[in-house]
């Protein structure tokens, strides 16, 4: 029974110090590839996406609301 449960410890320490160092190479690798935004974003980009939430919220209320009804959660 120690052998076994020491198997398994050893191996998940070997498995925790190989992710470990797998994660600081690809790390050490892909540095430099980070999502650039672009400098002369419209402002308004942002704005319509706020507006499409406010066009969605009606319809989520109306559906939470039919949702409670059928399920008799008044």
């Amino acid at each position: 029974m120690f052998s076994g449960m020491g198997f398994v410890i050893i191996f998940l320490l070997i498995l925790i110090f190989a992710i470990t160092g797998i994660s600081k190479i690809i790390t050490k690798l892909f540095l430099e590839i980070t999502p650039i935004i672009p400098p002369n974003k419209p402002i308004s980009a942002t704005l319509t996406a706020t507006n499409e939430v406010d066009k969605l919220r009606p319809i989520i209320v109306a559906a939470i609301a039919h949702h409670r009804r059928q399920q008799g959660l008044n």
